[in-house]
């Protein structure tokens, strides 16, 4: 029996199978499902804002793209995935509410969503599937054992990539 694992915002775990990875309040936030389909070993980070370099207070690595990804691949690492091998599947990165004439600042989703992309494409790290964008939340479980990857919406209902 698989167990679920509770990811929190600004938060990530690993999961070796048997394992499902869940994550909910998924708005302007991206989840960032990693996964070894060898030794089927995964992570799900759940990430905030799109980078430390500006934030005061950095100590909690998972709260941005451009840190939780690289803790993550290095836990994951630590378990026995070969990093040549992981793939990732990200979902979230929503506009959740408009402002008249806002800034870029105020479009996270968009920048969390292209911080990720960035990070990925900088460890070499294949994208297999995007689901980010839109202006609706998401709830996300991904499995261990086979890399599949849940996301619901209240709108859009759930599809299994």
């Amino acid at each position: 029996m698989s167990k679920v694992i509770q990811v929190g915002m600004a938060d990530y775990k690993t999961a070796i199978n048997p394992g499902i990875l869940m994550t909910a309040g998924l708005g302007s936030c991206v989840g960032v499902c990693l996964w070894d389909p060898v030794t089927k070993i995964g992570g799900l980070a759940h990430v905030m804002l799109p980078s430390s370099e500006q934030a005061r207070k950095t100590d909690n690595k998972a709260k941005f793209a451009d840190t939780a990804i690289l803790a993550l691949l290095k836990e994951m690492s630590g378990m026995g995935a070969n990093l040549s091998r992981v793939v990732a599947k990200i979902a979230g990165g929503a506009q959740m509410f408009s402002f008249p004439g806002s800034s870029d600042i105020m479009r996270i989703g968009e920048r969390n969503a292209k911080a990720v992309q960035e990070v990925l494409r900088q460890e070499k790290i294949k994208l297999i599937y995007t689901d980010v964008g839109g202006s609706y939340g998401r709830t996300i479980h991904f499995w261990t054992e086979t890399g599949k990857l849940s996301i619901r919406t209240i709108e859009h209902g759930e599809r299994i990539v």
